[in-house]
């Protein structure tokens, strides 16, 4: 297994939390990005400026987590998240992500549950964790967050962390979900909508209670799908894509699979 050399450094700088390489990454991608994208951007003031704080969205796209950092970015704060160690494997890429302060797992192993001592250390440092509830981009066919796992609940009770939720809607017209083809022209409207940090005092000290973990859990996404509905102007379906029951793969590329 790879053993890679992970900073956990305290937020410094401004944005804060950012870093050297955080900022040449900027440099280079915020104007790709500004190509292709128009920025359709609200509630950036319910972005803690500092303090440990843990921002959730939903995820539609390969794209999401650089618009997401982009809006992140724009509003105060660089941040930190846990990603597939296959990224960090890649050349030039993976060093570079490591050091803007990225932290590697081994997603469905033996070590994923180091993800959660990752994140637990971060936040103790007191940055900006980025997390996508669901683990994986949506397999959904119209779009709609699934039900997610319960590791964003256990995390936020265990450190009494406020969750912010951030819906985003667009990314996935310039590069659509499981595809890694670009729209370029014209420029895509990306809608992000911010809500209120969510309170989730009602299970402190709850975070080993398997039952509390999915209340708070279906809480989380029920106030994050508010927020999309919004953003879409449309109503969510009565019933919620259920990965634990599906017959598709938990990870990964299921749409790549149904091609060969």
């Amino acid at each position: 297994m790879t053993e890679f050399k992970i900073s956990f450094a305290p937020p410094q700088g401004s944005p804060l939390g950012t870093n050297l390489a955080f900022k040449i990454g900027t440099k280079v991608v915020i104007p790709l990005m500004n190509l292709v994208a128009k920025k359709v951007w609200r509630g950036g003031e319910n972005i803690p400026k500092s303090g440990k704080v843990i921002v959730a969205s939903n995820h539609v796209s390969y794209l999401d987590v650089l618009f997401l950092t982009h809006f992140l970015y724009r509003n105060g704060r660089a941040p930190r998240y846990i990603g597939k160690e296959g990224v960090f494997k890649v050349p030039v890429i993976g060093r570079f992500v490591l050091a803007a302060g990225m932290v590697p797992v081994a997603r469905e192993s033996k070590d994923a549950s180091k993800a959660l001592d990752h994140a637990v250390r971060l936040l103790e440092l007191g940055h900006c964790v980025g997390v996508y509830p669901e683990g994986t981009l949506t397999r959904d066919a119209h779009g709609w967050p699934m039900v997610a796992k319960t590791g964003l609940a256990r995390l936020a009770i265990a450190t009494r962390t406020p969750i912010v939720p951030i819906a985003q809607w667009g990314s996935q017209i310039v590069m659509p979900t499981y595809e890694k083809k670009i729209k370029v022209f014209p420029r895509t409207p990306i809608k992000l909508l911010v809500g209120q940090p969510l309170d989730l005092s009602p299970w402190y000290g709850k975070e080993n209670d398997p039952e509390a973990l999915r209340e708070a859990t279906a809480f989380i996404m029920r106030e994050l799908t508010n927020l999309l509905e919004e953003l879409r102007g449309e109503k969510r379906p009565v019933e919620i894509f259920d990965p634990h029951t599906s017959n598709l793969p938990r990870i990964g590329n299921f749409k790549k699979e149904k091609k060969k």
